[in-house]
């Protein structure tokens, strides 16, 4: 399987050879590093899924606790595949035990690749039904992920999500239930988002649920330019102000556009495993990343779902080196483009830095065997819901 395929080493193989790689580059766990772009039932690993399955006594099909790559051509990747297994895994997450579980593992994982800063989104609509209604799902959520960042270190914050897939007024509901835990502290919430299929709607109609996030002092980080090209990033823009885009990779698309998001300052949250499989790029080589950084874009790399596309925040970091060339000054380039693209504190910002400086200065791991095949294909699997 080609580098430029979808996916990146699993873990067997990451055991195997190590995030160090070849001879003369650094441990890519041990980079401090954020992570902007994580969806709640997306961020399970399968053995996660097969447990919270277990606490709510349902079997869950074989393509989802398969951990072998469907190998997938690009014509048969895509949005309706994906949410039809998302919406499948989120089915099993029916119990306080279980949402607990799911917060949980999240933030031990990513705390094992180096995370520094998890900003984690959520939908609670998708888990009020099971947990006794929306401000209790969220309450959950926070608290857990309050208990998660005090015992890993990771500093944790959530996002509260809307669907393009539902009514707007669903949207401002949410964005006034995101005002009333407004906060900086662990687990509190700091953004507002859009999430499921840009396809759906007309982006204006959520402007007033994202005002209403806005005057609460929500960031606004929507979804959008990933299935859909510039024109809808423009429109997202233009009526959502975002701070921050979920993906935001066709950009590339327009340079003036490009340029655009440059003057404003807005960052990208981008997720080279989930565009490919996707189906958005036929392989990695495709996405636009050296371009979209070399314009002066601040990316930061995340990813996504791994329970679907069975790679972590780590793999988009060696996606960077592996593929399209990136040596490690400028993998900590991206590291600390992720901490300046968070709503996290200045002081945790320099902080954070200054690991990054150590993790370059100190200087590449010991040498050990390239994983076999190099990046490979990533899985792609997928009745439409929200993915949050």
């Amino acid at each position: 399987m080609s580098a430029a395929s979808g996916r990146a080493p699993d873990a067997h193989e990451r055991t195997a050879g190590g995030s160090g790689g070849e001879e003369g580059r650094r441990d890519l766990d041990l980079l401090p590093k954020a992570h902007l772009h994580l969806h709640f039932t997306g961020s399970m690993s399968v053995d996660t899924l097969r447990d919270v399955a277990a606490i709510a006594g349902l079997d869950m099909p074989d393509s989802l606790l398969d951990t072998i790559a469907l190998e997938l051509p690009p014509d048969k990747r895509g949005w309706f595949r994906f949410q039809h297994l998302y919406e499948t895994a989120r089915r099993a997450v029916r119990t306080e035990e279980a949402m607990r579980l799911v917060m949980r593992r999240a933030v031990e994982d990513d705390a094992r690749e180096g995370s520094r800063r998890l900003e984690l989104q959520i939908d609670p609509s998708g888990y009020a039904p099971y947990v006794g209604g929306l401000s209790r799902a969220l309450d959950i959520a926070i608290d857990e992920a309050r208990q998660a960042s005090e015992a890993t270190g990771v500093s944790v914050a959530l996002i509260v999500a809307a669907s393009r897939r539902r009514h707007p007024l669903d949207a401002r509901t949410l964005a006034r239930l995101a005002a009333r835990y407004v906060g900086d502290g662990p687990g509190e919430v700091v953004g507002f988002g859009l999430s499921n299929d840009e396809r759906a709607g007309d982006t204006a109609e959520w402007g007033h649920a994202f005002r209403l996030a806005e005057r609460a002092g929500l960031a606004s980080v929507p979804h959008g330019g990933e299935l859909l090209g510039p024109s809808h990033i423009r429109r997202v823009i233009e009526h959502l102000d975002p701070v921050r885009l979920g993906h935001g990779v066709r950009a590339s698309e327009d340079p003036a556009l490009v340029a655009e998001i440059v003057r404003r300052g807005i960052a990208l949250e981008l997720c080279p495993t989930s565009n490919v499989n996707m189906g958005v790029f036929a392989e990695q080589a495709n996405v636009p990343l050296r371009p979209l950084v070399d314009a002066g874009v601040r990316i930061a790399l995340s990813a996504d779902d791994p329970l679907l596309f069975l790679s972590r925040l780590t793999d988009q970091y060696r996606v960077a080196r592996d593929v399209h060339g990136f040596s490690d000054a400028e993998l900590a380039g991206l590291a600390k483009a992720s901490f300046a693209a968070s709503t996290a504190g200045d002081d945790d910002k320099r902080r954070w830095d200054a690991e990054v400086d150590a993790w370059l200065a100190g200087g590449p791991s010991e040498p050990q065997a390239p994983p076999e095949g190099g990046v490979r294909a990533a899985r792609i699997s997928t009745t439409p819901t929200d993915a949050g």
